[in-house]
């Protein structure tokens, strides 16, 4: 008779759980390293447009131009204010996340446990009960010499 965990189905059902909850965290990681990218990529493009500038300082130029690079600036600022607020909300996000997650996992492994547990005693008795019955055979065959 082969091992059969009565509670198999739930372990499953927690395992599938704990898995689309890693995922759900892997995600909001995703999300926040392409944040941090974002602003890498924001902040050298103001550096670029600083750099023009003090390039720029003695050359003319036309106001529209001044107001149209100091627009451009403000709007990089901006966006990368609001990349900021956004990380910070999935930075809060993540550690929420972190916590269901290691919820799921502590239900998935105290079931994991409780099955290896009684794997084991199934095991041990399957291992006493071979060798009873090979003590059986041995003593029958004994006593019939």
């Amino acid at each position: 008779m082969a091992f059969h965990f009565s509670l198999g189905s739930v372990l499953q059902v927690r395992g599938i759980l704990e898995e689309q909850e890693e995922r759900m965290l892997q995600k909001i990681q995703a999300e926040i390293v392409q944040a941090k990218e974002a602003i890498e990529r924001i902040d050298a493009e103001i550096a670029g447009s600083e750099a023009l500038r003090r390039n720029n300082v003695f050359k003319p130029f036309l106001g529209r131009n001044i107001h149209a690079a100091y627009g451009e600036m403000q709007e990089l600022k901006q966006i990368k204010k609001d990349i900021e607020e956004r990380i910070t909300k999935l930075e809060q996000l993540k550690e929420r996340q972190l916590k269901v997650y290691e919820a799921a996992r502590r239900d998935r492994e105290m079931l994991t446990d409780m099955k290896e547990v009684k794997r084991n005693a199934y095991e041990s008795e399957q291992a006493r009960s071979e060798q009873k019955r090979l003590d059986d055979n041995f003593i029958a065959r004994r006593g019939r010499v």
